[in-house]
């Protein structure tokens, strides 16, 4: 498959020596009293900026902690983790990340929920630009009738709409993922996809994020980055994705090429790296 590509031809793919986000060698190692827990070893990955990369793999294999470690929740036991050259240590508001579980605050409204976030990176702001940023993040969700209603109010999908309109709404250079819409309902999730890839249209800000759903990452990723089992986890391959933007679901699914993407992929977690039961 023309489309597979492996660590190292990713430089000269990507034709850029400086790579936006860099992870350079990480290793994530947790002592345990039985030993030393091995839970990622010797990830590489270069990440260009503006690119949708999309990350898969059986439970246990280390995405959320790689996703962790980009977002400064955790760092490394060895390697780098570097954006822009700088060195990844703590979360900071050039990282912002989206969660499964949404992470609103319940006793909040979506505008304030999201104002919270303007006001704590930008404090310096005027009243009114600071308002007019989250008037305009509502907005560009769809939420404007629902500024004034609280999460649990609001469906799943609405939820997951003001989490993106929050994470947004500070102007990061990295949008991280963790499964946002795993929790939603088939048709919402089609229709999230379909607004995520508008906004990251407009915005252009890089996006890293973690599914289980390879439909999904076909349609919206750059590249697929497929990861081995845990322990010790690393990345296997790494799938380029053909497709031309701005994307059509229903003519990338005419096309013959999303389905041979989806057997090869298929066949990579469910054959090559299906999980063994056997103790």
């Amino acid at each position: 498959m023309q489309t597979l590509t492996t660590q190292s031809s990713i430089s000269s793919l990507m034709g850029n020596p400086e790579p936006f986000l860099n992870i350079e060698n990480v290793s994530k190692i947790y002592p345990t009293p039985k030993g030393d827990y091995v839970v990622l070893e010797q990830v590489n990955l270069d990440v260009r900026q503006g690119e949708f990369v999309c990350v898969i793999g059986h439970s246990g294999c280390g995405k959320s902690t790689l996703l962790n470690m980009v977002a400064g929740f955790s760092e490394p036991t060895a390697g780098l983790v570097t954006l822009q050259g700088k060195r990844i240590t703590e979360p900071g508001p050039d990282r912002m990340m989206v969660f499964q579980g949404y992470a609103l605050l319940p006793w909040l409204t979506a505008y304030e929920n999201i104002y919270l976030a303007v006001d704590s990176v930008y404090p310096s702001k005027r009243e009114a630009e600071k308002k007019q940023i989250v008037r305009e993040h509502l907005a560009m969700v769809g939420l404007t009738e629902a500024a004034h209603k609280r999460p649990g109010q609001l469906s799943g999908g609405m939820r997951q709409r003001v989490s993106i309109a929050r994470a947004l709404s500070i102007r990061p250079e990295v949008l991280i993922l963790d499964e946002p819409f795993g929790a939603l309902d088939a048709i919402t999730k089609e229709e999230l996809q379909v607004e995520l890839l508008k906004i990251w249209n407009d915005h252009r800000c890089t996006v890293l994020m973690i599914t289980h759903d390879i439909d999904e990452a076909l349609f919206l990723a750059d590249r697929l980055v497929m990861m081995t089992n845990g322990p010790a986890a690393k990345i296997g391959e790494i799938l380029e994705i053909p497709f031309p933007r701005p994307r059509d679901r229903d003519r990338i699914m005419e096309d013959p090429e999303f389905y041979k993407m989806r057997n090869y992929i298929l066949d990579y977690l469910y054959n090559r790296f299906a999980h063994d039961d056997v103790e």
